[in-house]
């Protein structure tokens, strides 16, 4: 299926009843989330990542398709996160797609700047060679704990947990407490639907590449239900 014949149905309304459960083989890094939630994603929003504006997500991204990721810098596998993420919104961006790059610092402190240096670390350290993410960043948040921002409270009560353990937490995990349901690490994914509805998570460690293959069959899924 190509990502072009989506445009049109990806932009439509009144989707929530979409069900994507027979379409997926299943394991613990990939989650399908509970698609009846009452609440959605337009009910919240996230400051700018210079902190002048609030963005409301129901202002700016109501009938998009969009994924929701953690973001960091500090190794290879980073390096190559981003460039996938910067080739997926590439890809994807016609067709009502776009990635929403929320940056934390409670995963081994690997977030430490201010929210004004980010964009030049990732500019000149890691990637480095000029790279500039092409899709919208905000400023640092919690995302885990009593401190954790609203908007991730909602999306981890919609979507069951991926990842059985937390691994040793010691100096590795800063908050409390630690729950089951808790994002990981750094590069946690949820896609959200049309409707603002939480659709899928993914663990950390999952390629871009199957985040990928996972996105086209909920655009194809789209596409069935419109016809």
């Amino acid at each position: 299926m190509g990502p072009s014949s989506c445009h049109s149905p990806i932009m439509l309304e009144g989707m929530s009843s979409l069900s994507m459960c027979s379409c997926y083989s299943l394991k613990i890094e990939t989650q399908v989330c509970n698609t009846a939630v009452s609440d959605t994603i337009h009910n919240y929003g996230v400051k700018t990542l210079n902190g002048t504006q609030f963005m409301p997500f129901s202002h700016y991204y109501v009938g998009k398709c969009y994924i929701q990721t953690l973001l960091m810098f500090a190794n290879l596998y980073v390096f190559i996160c981003y460039l996938e993420l910067n080739a997926l919104q590439q890809e994807l961006r016609d067709v009502g797609f776009t990635i929403l790059g929320i940056p934390c610092n409670q995963f081994g402190m690997q977030e430490p700047g201010k929210n004004n240096e980010i964009l030049s670390a990732l500019k000149y350290v890691r990637p480095g060679n000029g790279f500039v993410p092409n899709f919208q960043l905000f400023e640092k948040v919690d995302v885990n704990g009593v401190n954790e921002h609203t908007l991730f409270t909602f999306l981890k009560n919609a979507c069951p947990p991926v990842g059985d353990s937390f691994g040793n937490p010691t100096n590795r995990l800063f908050w409390e407490p630690l729950k089951i349901n808790d994002i990981k690490w750094n590069f946690e994914k949820f896609l959200v639907g049309p409707d603002g509805r939480p659709v899928m998570r993914w663990f950390p460690r999952v390629n871009v590449s199957e985040v990928r293959a996972d996105i086209l069959k909920y655009f194809h899924q789209l596409v069935q239900k419109a016809d």
